[in-house]
């Protein structure tokens, strides 16, 4: 993708790009670049780009409109969105016509248009099937994040910028793994940081005051009051954080943090973990980056917790899960936090 972006932006455009996935943010983006590059004013951009949608055009139409000149400038955009919902010919034999005619168009595309078909998910048996095995060689992939502080730690460097340890652990904990958000997040803290200082890196206090996540009462607090077994404090970090967040949100923070928190050490449990090097570690823990950094905590918690307890609290968070969804009946947020808690370290007061 580095490579992609890279061309791009020194004006090597190819006459057809296939952007496939669910990332749109990130095709959306790339498709802008596009643009900006393949004209030189904003107004001639405006005057030479078409945006049309996969279900009001068959792959003839789309043939047809790519085949045709330009007015008054060397090339045109065609932009089709949702492409995977082409909309099909009438008849068997006029599909077929219409996928020789991609098929050709594909192999000999004109070069007075970029043409760029984004599409979504779609079947993987349906890509190895036309007209989408004609653009195999030309796909490139936008799959859902995974990692949101990888992400996060390149698209800060694109600025020029680099998170401390403790603020990329902050920030992709509250994160939603969406790249929109995360961009949109990413730039906030670099426009906020700048402003403070002219070093390029990103601390926690950054991310607490422009993310606005509390410094005392906040998922990272809880994971130390879980592992030092305070059942006191576990609950009040976990009500005042309800209690700034929202009720249903505060608590389903809580339990995506704890389901990660609890998974990994009990990954922790597995036999030769703790004589392998650290970075093989943050590696099975799913740590990346310089998240890294704090993989040495687990080695630490894995000795404080049983096998029979990360299993009793996992059933437990699961249990939470399914009554957040309806399939148990509970008063409210603040008993089920409190009964979570309870289920979590109530043994061990």
């Amino acid at each position: 993708m580095k490579q992609l972006r890279k061309n791009i932006s020194s004006g090597k455009l190819q006459p057809l790009y296939f952007l496939y996935g669910p990332e749109s943010y990130l095709k959306e983006e790339l498709t802008e670049l596009i643009k900006t590059r393949a004209f030189s004013s904003e107004e001639e951009a405006t005057l030479n780009t078409s945006v049309l949608y996969g279900q009001d055009v068959t792959l003839g139409d789309l043939v047809s409109r790519a085949s045709e000149f330009p007015m008054f400038t060397e090339r045109k955009l065609i932009v089709v969105k949702h492409f995977e919902k082409y909309r099909k010919a009438g008849s068997v034999a006029q599909q077929k016509q219409h996928i020789e005619q991609f098929r050709r168009y594909c192999k000999n595309p004109a070069d007075t248009t970029i043409l760029v078909l984004d599409a979504d998910q779609i079947d993987k048996k349906d890509l190895q099937k036309a007209p989408f095995s004609e653009l195999a060689p030309l796909r490139h992939d936008f799959a859902q994040i995974k990692h949101a502080d990888v992400f996060a730690t390149e698209r800060a460097a694109t600025y020029g910028w680099e998170f401390e340890p403790d603020a990329i652990k902050a920030f992709s904990a509250y994160i939603e793994p969406s790249s929109r958000e995360i961009c949109r997040e990413v730039e906030k803290l670099v426009m906020y940081a700048s402003s403070k200082r002219k070093t390029s890196r990103i601390t926690s206090d950054d991310v607490y005051e422009c993310v606005g996540i509390s410094k005392q009462y906040n998922v990272f607090e809880l994971e130390k009051a879980l592992a030092s077994k305070n059942l006191r404090l576990c609950s009040g970090i976990s009500l005042m954080i309800m209690e700034q967040e929202g009720q249903k949100e505060g608590i389903m923070n809580i339990l995506r943090y704890l389901s990660v928190f609890y998974s990994r050490i009990w990954k922790m449990q597995a036999p030769g973990i703790r004589q392998q090097p650290l970075s093989e570690t943050a590696k099975m823990l799913g740590m990346f980056g310089r998240q890294e950094f704090f993989a040495k905590n687990y080695l630490d918690y894995a000795t404080r917790f049983s096998l029979q307890e990360i299993e009793k609290a996992i059933l437990a968070l699961q249990h939470t899960d399914a009554a957040l969804k309806g399939l148990h009946p509970y008063p409210d947020e603040k008993y089920l936090i409190l009964s979570l808690m309870q289920q979590l370290l109530g043994e061990n007061r």
